[in-house]
């Protein structure tokens, strides 16, 4: 039992512990007390924040990581990446997070997680429980997760989510908005090279997919004559999101539906009447092309010297 100190009942507690859990219980207690001493000794420079995330979100490996895209019923989901989330942790300092998982129930299918984020200087905590299924969404049905590894990766990617938002809910949102500016304007800075250059590479890029430039037009909604840089950026993010197979080509540049009024009016319109061919004498001789003036490869034939222009 260990007492409370206000004369409630003691709480209850473990009346026998090995030492290899005090030792455990001691460090994390020691490691949790060293955390708030450092962060009130070495407080937060914000300035030296702010300019470590600008550094940070320059970067074009950076700002490529930056958002994700994906397919939700019949629109789009799009935000940061838990990557951005952990860039900007490390560059405000003095703050912890992690994701772990509290229990397993393989007989009911489900996993018990938990993710957190604190921020030590402020004693400002964020943090969520949540149960991960043993399962994954595949044409509309729930696909039961057996093998181990399949496991794993669902909560860790369920873990990453909820540790992105807990991540955020302790950064200043000011930080968090700025920051995606930033990787925004690098995006579409395309790391300093002419804008003629970059739409070329995009349309050499998104053609190696399989998608026509008329595609690309339709998604911003202008020529590729007038794309900013921009439209750019648009296009670098939905590319890194195929390759990291949040979407596919079908959900970002689906095919061109046509309407039954364009059929009706395609099916009313008169068939063009075939072209005629008027036989000549000359076409009747073998190895003639079947036009006048010229060889039966298409090319002017070839006369031979003294023959008065007669085909060879």
């Amino acid at each position: 039992m260990i007492p409370n100190g206000n004369g409630a009942p003691p709480l209850p507690a473990p009346t026998r512990i090995g030492q290899a859990t005090a030792v455990e219980q001691s460090r994390a207690v020691a490691e949790v007390h060293a955390a708030i001493i450092v962060a009130q000794q070495c407080p937060r420079d914000v300035q030296a924040a702010r300019q470590a995330m600008h550094d940070s979100c320059q970067q074009m490996f950076m700002a490529e990581k930056a958002f994700f895209r994906f397919r939700r019923g019949d629109g789009q989901i799009s935000g940061e990446t838990v990557h951005l989330a952990r860039e900007l942790a490390r560059c405000w300092q003095n703050i912890q997070y992690n994701v772990g998982e509290l229990r397993r129930d393989d007989a009911a299918g489900q996993s018990e997680v938990i993710a957190w984020a604190w921020d030590v200087q402020m004693n400002t905590r964020s943090s969520t429980t949540f149960i991960v299924p043993h399962g994954r969404d595949k044409d509309g049905q729930v696909v039961p997760l057996i093998s181990l590894r399949d496991i794993y990766e669902n909560n860790a990617n369920a873990g990453a989510r909820r540790v992105r938002e807990m991540i955020f809910n302790v950064l200043p949102p000011w930080f968090i908005e700025e920051a995606k500016e930033v990787c925004t304007r690098t995006l579409a800075g395309g790391g300093g090279k002419p804008l003629a250059q970059l739409i070329d590479e995009a349309l050499l890029t998104f053609a190696g997919l399989g998608v026509s430039a008329d595609q690309m037009e339709q998604k911003v909604g202008r020529p590729k004559g007038n794309w900013n840089p921009y439209d750019l950026a648009q296009f670098r993010v939905i590319y890194r999101s195929l390759q990291r197979r949040e979407v596919t080509v079908e959900d970002e540049f689906p095919p061109a539906r046509v309407t039954a009024a364009e059929v009706l009016q395609a099916a009313q319109q008169p068939a063009a009447p075939a072209p005629t061919e008027q036989v000549t004498s000359e076409q009747t001789s073998e190895g003639d092309s079947g036009r006048t003036g010229e060889g039966a490869d298409g090319w002017p034939p070839v006369t031979k010297p003294g023959t008065g222009g007669d085909p060879a």
